[in-house]
């Protein structure tokens, strides 16, 4: 792998072939991105193993919200074992309470489930009540490769000034950039230390379009 990670959102067999073919480094797997991505089909996790090489990142997630139910937590489980078997190199999970605190309880049961597989807590850490708070719970985490997050629930271009201050306080390598990323947020990351990149609508048309290998290896050789 090059210096930087690029990992590209993908629905289906032609967005992770065309991913590949663009210089991704690693697929984000997910289905209906209208909800900002629940957990896609097994048969899509092992459709996409047969035809590309990359790691999948599964995302692990019921329904369009944080909050995970007993009842939501048993279906992932189930999820994430038939994935694994499937294909998954790894899981995309995270919770919040009611009161917008990281739920603990419910993430360390995913992760449990999940392992020895890695697994990224995604922009749920965003959307907490106190972001800071929510940030020093999850980097304790085992088995946690990366934090996808924009800094702020509105996207990168709102929370640069969030991502420096995680940077300086010493979460740098376990930053993935993503959630309204734009070319021109990438030298500043790159300046505060970032090196994981994640995209999704930037590099296709729109979302009933497919991946456009073309504009993944711009973000490639920008990264780079």
């Amino acid at each position: 792998m090059t210096g930087s990670l690029l990992e590209v959102i993908a629905l289906d067999v032609r967005d992770a072939v065309a991913a590949e073919e663009g210089g991704a480094d690693r697929l984000e797997i997910v289905a209906d991105m209208t909800s900002d991505g629940l957990t896609p089909a097994v048969e899509t996790v092992a459709a996409i193993s047969r035809e590309c090489t990359l790691p999948q990142m599964v995302m692990l997630r019921a329904e369009a919200s944080f909050l995970a139910a007993p009842e939501t937590l048993e279906v992932l489980r189930r999820d994430a074992k038939a994935l694994a078997e499937a294909g998954a190199a790894g899981f995309v999970f995270g919770f919040l309470d009611a009161a917008g605190a990281v739920d603990l309880a419910a993430t360390e049961a995913m992760i449990h489930a999940v392992a020895p597989l890695p697994w990224t807590f995604h922009r749920a850490v965003d959307h907490a009540a106190d972001v800071q708070a929510g940030w020093r719970a999850v980097r304790l985490l085992p088995n946690l490769a990366t934090v996808l997050t924009s800094g702020a629930p509105g996207g990168v271009g709102e929370g640069l000034a969030v991502l420096k201050t995680r940077c300086e306080a010493g979460d740098g390598p376990l930053i993935m950039a993503g959630g309204g990323l734009r070319p021109g947020h990438v030298p500043a990351l790159l300046e505060y230390g970032v090196r994981a990149f994640h995209v999704g609508s930037a590099v296709r048309t729109s979302w009933s379009d497919p991946v456009d290998p073309l504009m993944v290896r711009r973000w490639r050789d920008l990264i780079d």
